[in-house]
């Protein structure tokens, strides 16, 4: 079955009450029920508790706790290194944006404008610069830490649609990442601007910042925005900035820069927090 076949089913569903329902279910307190969901689910996906600072699944009360839950410390030791992970998952892809456009999957590009909720000012800063596109699957550790030292100036929530960001979908769906509701996170270092972009998705109950807390709760859906240049907020590389509540997608943005990925880094490979993403582009320097 060709990929375009097997995603269609996610036009015909109806996603947004799918969400909110799975939403319910994650943030309810169940006692054993919601041990059971969280057994089951580590079970399914193979979930490695050893990693998690609190290793006991039936302490969990409600299954975004679980979901959310911190690793041990030390469990992600942090690169020496202009640009480290910030998350763990697989790389989606990572490269160049030419001109505003940025690679989805083959046959498949979408343009840094669209991305960032129009703003043809803010996408311009970034064309011909770098990007990268990350999945969280449902096993990974799902809170997301900062890449680079940054100062936070904007934030901006941008209602949408909520496909699945799984391989298989990128690959069917036409500008998946600029289509789907999202929080755009707009930071400043000493090198210039940078963008990280929590992309949401099928029962993916909410995305949160450390700043704000639930960002698109309730789903209004009008386009929101929050202006920090009168406010302090300094985030270190390594740091914690947000976290999904179930699984989705970063992109990250860069200006024009020599910037060197990984060279060990490839299309489906696998990442892990704080190992490096890239190096020559020095933001590390906070304002």
């Amino acid at each position: 079955m060709s990929d375009r076949l097997a995603v269609l089913p996610q036009y015909l569903l109806p996603k947004q009450a799918l969400t909110a329902l799975a939403g319910r279910i994650a943030s309810a307190r169940g006692g054993r029920m919601t041990t059971w969901l969280i057994e089951w689910f580590v079970r399914r996906y193979g979930v490695n508790m050893d990693e998690a600072a609190n290793a006991d699944v039936a302490s969990y009360a409600s299954f975004n706790d679980f979901f959310t839950r911190p690793l041990k410390d030390g469990a992600r030791p942090l690169a020496k290194a202009d640009l480290i992970c910030p998350v763990d998952g697989a790389i989606s892809q990572f490269g160049r944006i030419e001109g505003q456009q940025i690679f989805q999957a083959k046959g498949h590009h979408y343009s840094s404008t669209a991305l960032l909720a129009g703003d043809a000012a803010l996408a311009e800063q970034f064309g011909n610069g770098s990007f990268a596109t990350l999945y969280l699957s449902p096993r990974d550790y799902h809170r997301i830490h900062m890449p680079c030292d940054g100062v936070l100036r904007r934030m901006i929530y941008v209602p949408g649609d909520l496909f699945s960001v799984n391989p298989k979908t990128a690959a069917a769906v036409p500008g998946l990442f600029a289509r789907n509701e999202r929080v755009v996170c707009v930071f400043e270092s000493a090198g210039g601007p940078w963008v990280l972009v929590l992309v949401g998705a099928t029962i993916v109950g909410s995305m949160a910042t450390v700043w704000h807390g639930v960002v698109n709760a309730p789903r209004s859906g009008q386009v929101r925005e929050w202006r920090y240049e009168n406010q302090s907020v300094q985030l270190q590389q390594g740091r914690e900035m947000g976290r999904f509540l179930l699984g989705s997608t970063v992109v990250l943005l860069f200006p024009k820069n020599p910037l060197q990925f990984n060279p060990a880094w490839s299309p489906g490979g696998t990442i892990r927090l704080g190992e490096v993403m890239a190096n020559g582009l020095t933001l590390n320097r906070t304002l």
